[in-house]
């Protein structure tokens, strides 16, 4: 691989060749690590894991303190069984992109070409927040095995908002009922196929993430991970149907009442113990981490059977709240896949049997000899 970027963040001009294997980007704080992998992630057609707009995303003039207007990004990669380019250029918050140097009009056309996999800090929420954000872990990775899946879940959220927008009306008038009718059908036929498609993905995924988590806690922890649907006690499709429409038609004068339809996958949640207590409640810091990143790597594996290509992985601030045995196991035990991580000790770095290291300084990248 070899990665460019010019003026991007506070990474003016650098060029990298990282190897295949684990590649650390370590130095102090606001230096510019997490940009870099920032910079690579938006090659999969995905906006910043960060939540920036396009146009906070090209370097800061250092003379009137405003972005620049454009970046550019360049990535040579191999897939699909041959070497490949794409330049991804961003000006004035539009995205413009070359793939083998044939120029599409959005950046949207990288989406397949590069698959990538992150965990940020923000991703610990996973386990310290809501169900929504569980949902969106297994909703996520479904979008990326199952293109076909990330229609069926836009279909059933409008038909979920219209019938939440029925449910209000029907507070004032009485006499709509028949119609609501039409939209618990839809809801059911489309929510069903929602719950059978995430749950058939935890049981897939659930084994790789119980070895993984097992590799990190060097098998003194086991954790377990169980779809919970809303619609519950339901095996088979016609069954699961039949309880959402009783489930539905129960709660209609409830949902009337709050305007929201509260059956259904969009209140569904994923309960994760670590043996056998609540990963929420009770696990320590480095056992949430560690949880998180059994997940995010198994996703990754996932992706590796579904495409028979692994994608990229991409570890920020992942070292922090692991013990040493943890953050031997990042550096030195995954095979197999490419591996950005990033961190802040020296210390840390000197565990790395093998790979590369870069410093990281005032947005200028130092390759290190091991």
């Amino acid at each position: 691989m070899r990665f460019e970027v010019r003026n991007f963040r506070n990474l003016e001009e650098e060029e990298i060749f990282p190897c295949e294997d684990v590649n650390v980007i370590y130095g102090g704080n606001a230096q510019g690590k997490t940009n870099l992998l920032e910079a690579i992630w938006l090659f999969t057609g995905g906006h910043s894991f960060r939540g920036a707009r396009d146009t906070e995303l090209p370097r800061l003039d250092p003379e009137t303190g405003k972005n620049t207007p454009g970046t550019a990004l360049e990535l040579d990669f191999f897939s699909e069984e041959r070497e490949q380019n794409a330049v991804l250029q961003i000006e004035n918050g539009r995205r413009t992109s070359w793939i083998n140097e044939v120029k599409k009009n959005s950046g949207t056309a990288l989406v397949g070409k590069v698959r990538a996999v992150i965990f940020s800090p923000e991703h610990l929420l996973l386990i310290k927040e809501g169900p929504a954000h569980r949902r969106n872990y297994i909703d996520t990775a479904l979008c990326q095995i199952k293109p076909g899946y990330a229609a069926l879940l836009n279909n059933y959220r409008r038909a979920l908002m219209q019938r939440n927008a029925l449910l209000k009306e029907i507070a004032k008038n009485a006499n709509i009922p028949d119609t609501l009718e039409l939209w618990n059908a839809r809801i059911v036929k489309l929510g069903t196929q929602v719950i059978l498609e995430r749950g058939r993905f935890i049981e897939k995924i659930e084994p790789d993430i119980q070895e993984i988590y097992s590799g990190i806690a060097r098998g003194r922890e086991k954790i377990q991970v169980c779809y919970c649907p809303s619609v519950k006690d339901g095996a088979s499709q016609e069954e699961i149907e039949s309880l959402f429409l009783q489930e539905l038609e129960r709660t209609v004068a409830s949902d009337a009442r709050t305007g929201f339809t509260s059956i259904g996958p969009h209140r569904d949640d994923l309960a994760l113990t670590i043996d056998g207590n609540s990963a929420r409640i009770y696990g320590s810091q480095g056992q949430q981490r560690s949880a998180v990143l059994a997940m995010k790597l198994a996703e990754a594996k996932i992706l590796t059977d579904f495409s028979g290509e692994p994608p990229i992985v991409l570890l920020d601030d992942v070292m922090s709240e692991l013990d040493q045995e943890r953050q031997d196991y990042l550096l030195n035990h995954l095979q197999g896949q490419q591996v950005f991580i990033t961190c802040c000790s020296p210390e840390t770095v000197s565990l790395m049997e093998n790979g590369m290291r870069f410093r990281v300084e005032k947005g200028v990248i130092f390759p290190e000899e091991l």
